[in-house]
């Protein structure tokens, strides 16, 4: 099974309003799409839409594969160490052990036993990169992965989803900040 993430005349209704309708696009194994556009606009719920959380107005979202999500929020218990808190969420996906690699790959091992509530933003946001990591999810949706993010982790984040791709990987990406994604798909609300 190659994964794969398609969008299919996809409308999103939110608070009332549509943000966007009509919006078709396809990813492969490889692939990257790149959600630009203002504050507001639908970035964010498009991501929702893609993990399935959100449910569009109309059209439909096909695909194969699980996915991963990196939100707002880093969903990881604050009174947990690091590494607890990664582990609820890797063992749930069956994948208990790729915990202390995923770490390793953020910058975080050194943290592992430290409370999720003791770390900075930054640290935060790279925890929460750590889960998609340790998911194995062969379909990344990043929403605004860039945010708290020093020069160095965004570095980080970049050569990851790079590897992802490299590996067959799939990733959307929605941010109003620079991102380097390497002939990504760019998908503009």
């Amino acid at each position: 099974m190659n994964p794969g993430l398609a969008f299919d005349a996809v409308t999103c209704l939110r608070g009332g309003r549509i943000l966007f309708e009509g919006l078709s696009f396809a990813l492969a194994p490889g692939d990257a799409g790149l959600v630009l556009g203002p504050n507001g606009v639908g970035k964010s719920s498009l991501v929702r839409i893609a993990a399935g959380l959100l449910a569009p107005l109309g059209g439909r979202v096909t695909g194969e594969g699980t996915r991963a999500l990196l939100s707002e929020t880093a969903a990881l218990d604050a009174e947990r160490t690091l590494a607890g808190a990664l582990g609820f969420w890797a063992g749930l996906d069956g994948r208990g052990e790729a915990v202390g690699d995923a770490l390793e790959a953020v910058g975080l091992a050194d943290l592992a036993d430290v409370p999720v509530r003791l770390l900075s933003t930054g640290q935060r946001r790279r925890a929460g990169f750590a889960r998609v990591l340790a998911s194995g999810a062969p379909i990344w949706l990043l929403d605004e992965p860039g945010n708290g993010l020093d020069t160095v982790s965004l570095a980080m984040l970049e050569a990851r989803i790079a590897a992802h791709r490299a590996g067959g990987g799939i990733v959307l990406v929605a941010t109003h900040q620079p991102i380097a994604l390497p002939d990504a798909q760019e998908i503009a609300l």
